[in-house]
């Protein structure tokens, strides 16, 4: 279920679905190193023989800008050979660059901060915190750091706790620009070592961007009086954003890989792989890979953001979970659960606080969402393979739901305005029920929302390499999403790959059971690669 600091919500039971509000969905995932047993059972993961690699350590750890610099851990070993750890400092106060270094990983020792929170709005000075020795306040500065933290191509970052992860704070920036032959990838010690295999999650935290842009659901302030913030979920400590810049930018991210994430920080709070906070138009999000989140793939708290390229494969909660008034354009997604885990392909909504404005707002095109055909109970507690809800409002573009063993579609209405969607040449493929409906909609309803003479809910996939398109995909009339976003290339094809020849995902991904991205990449999921 919906996870938020300090607040435990409680799930209604199946008899009370009908009268359930937003606290009714979610799996809240699983933290630690959770293995789960699927049928059949995979190949072990290898048992690491130290020494046996490619990989030699640095002769020591790299200078940065940072006044603390970075500490040397000593040297790890796994199966691709033997690094050089070295660990962040648990504030970063001054703009600093990691570089590549062959034989260098670096860690992150509990929770990173990048820079320090600066508040709701930006100041015209900057916080004296370059040149401390003092952690993060317990409370909102009234200067921002103005602190970037910029990583090289093939850079590799580490959790090295459970409970590690990077916290990008309002007012300061990330620049994680990887290249689709050297992505940034972020991953759990256990994957370092070599001791994973393709069902392994909850290995640490994950990456967090917190910004200024709008959000609902206050948990700081008011909506009404325009002064509402929120608090991170999963955080135990303040980590706070929201503010009133449409327009935020919190850094950009692209061509990288999160593994393993997900660990739970608190009772019944974790983080999902990436988690975006009232971040805004100015952030850029894309070539994203998220594999094996023990929670979402990535979840969008409030905000205005845009997001291409977008690969979840494992998620253990929803492939993408977009809540608390964001505004959010995606294209080219493949969404891939593994069999019998998982939750929603989507879960679009808000948290609870229905009057609250802006209502959510998902536009997504060209997407693949796919749940296995051997597969069942995917959905878990949200019922079905999508489900919409609490003061929601979704367009679909060029898309593709292919769970053939489970309900396609749920809609909870719930408030004055109950959830929407837009349907234009979408296909899904689903087990005979189909449609859900609870709230005050009935499945039929759902159904007639989602029918049009552009769409398809008795397709039959002929998809290869688990997410190309066949011939029965090709054969679907397309619809242009530039009407309905700019930020929306204009495409003629349903899905997120047109043909064999589409190859956005290539070279920066790496591979796995539930789905292979090819050669040339980095290689399994359960390793690290060499260069």
């Amino acid at each position: 279920m919906k996870k938020i600091s300090g607040l435990l919500l409680v799930g209604c039971s199946a008899i009370a679905l009908a009268g359930c509000g937003p606290s009714d969905i979610a799996s809240p995932g699983t933290g630690g190193d959770v293995i789960i047993t699927p049928s059949p059972t995979p190949t072990p993961a290898p048992t690491p023989t130290p020494g046996t690699g490619t990989v030699t350590p640095a002769t020591g750890c790299p200078t940065i800008a940072d006044p603390q610099g970075l500490t040397d851990a000593g040297t790890i070993t796994g199966p691709t050979g033997t690094w050089r750890v070295c660990s962040l400092p648990n504030v970063i106060r001054a703009s600093a660059t990691l570089p590549k270094i062959a034989g260098v990983l670096y860690q992150l020792p509990g929770r990173v901060d990048v820079g320090c929170d600066g508040g709701f709005t930006a100041p015209s000075t900057a916080a004296p915190y370059a040149t401390s020795t003092v952690g993060c306040p317990s409370t909102s500065l009234t200067a921002d750091t103005n602190v970037t933290l910029t990583i090289e191509p093939g850079v590799i970052l580490f959790g090295g706790t459970g409970q590690s992860w990077l916290a990008v704070n309002r007012g300061n920036k990330i620049n994680a620009t990887g290249t689709a032959t050297a992505p940034i990838i972020f991953t759990s010690r256990d994957n370092v070592l070599g001791l994973n295999s393709d069902t392994s999650q909850g290995q640490w935290g994950g990456v967090v961007l917190m910004g200024r842009a709008p959000v609902t659901d206050c948990t700081t302030g008011t909506v009404t009086s325009g002064t509402c913030e929120r608090q991170t979920e999963g955080s135990p400590n303040p980590a706070r954003f929201g503010g009133a810049d449409t327009a935020y930018n919190a850094g950009t991210m692209k061509y990288f890989q999160i593994r393993y994430s997900g660990f739970i920080l608190g009772s019944n709070v974790e983080l999902q792989s990436l988690t975006g906070e009232g971040v805004g138009t100015g952030t850029t999000i894309d070539h994203f890979q998220s594999f094996n989140s023990s929670d979402d793939g990535s979840e969008w708290f409030g905000g205005n953001v845009n997001m291409k390229y977008y690969i979840s494969v494992g998620a253990d909660d929803d492939s993408l979970d977009v809540d608390t008034g964001a505004q959010m354009n995606v294209q080219y997604a493949i969404l891939a659960q593994r069999s019998g885990q998982g939750d929603a392909l989507m879960e679009i909504d808000s948290n609870g606080n229905e009057g609250d404005t802006p209502r959510t707002v998902l536009k997504v095109a060209n997407f693949t969402a796919l749940q296995p055909a051997v597969s069942s109970n995917n959905e878990a507690n949200d019922q079905a393979s999508v489900l919409l809800r609490g003061n929601s409002d979704t367009t679909w573009v060029n898309g593709l739901v292919v769970t053939p063993n489970n309900e396609c579609l749920r809609m909870n209405g719930t408030g004055t305005t109950a959830a929407t969607l837009v349907a234009r040449s979408v296909a899904l493929q689903c087990n005979a029920t189909k449609y859900i409906g609870t709230g005050s909609y009935s499945a039929t309803q759902v159904g007639t929302m989602f029918g049009n003479a552009s769409n398809s809910d008795a397709f039959t996939s002929t998809l290869t390499s688990t997410f190309i398109n066949g011939a029965n995909e090709t054969g679907l009339a397309a619809t242009d999403p530039k009407t309905y976003s700019a930020f929306f290339d204009t495409t003629t094809w349903i899905g997120a790959v047109r043909n064999a020849a589409d190859t956005w995902y290539a070279g920066w991904t790496c591979n796995s059971t539930t789905a292979s991205f090819g050669t040339g990449n980095s290689g399994n999921c359960t390793t690290l690669p060499t260069t």
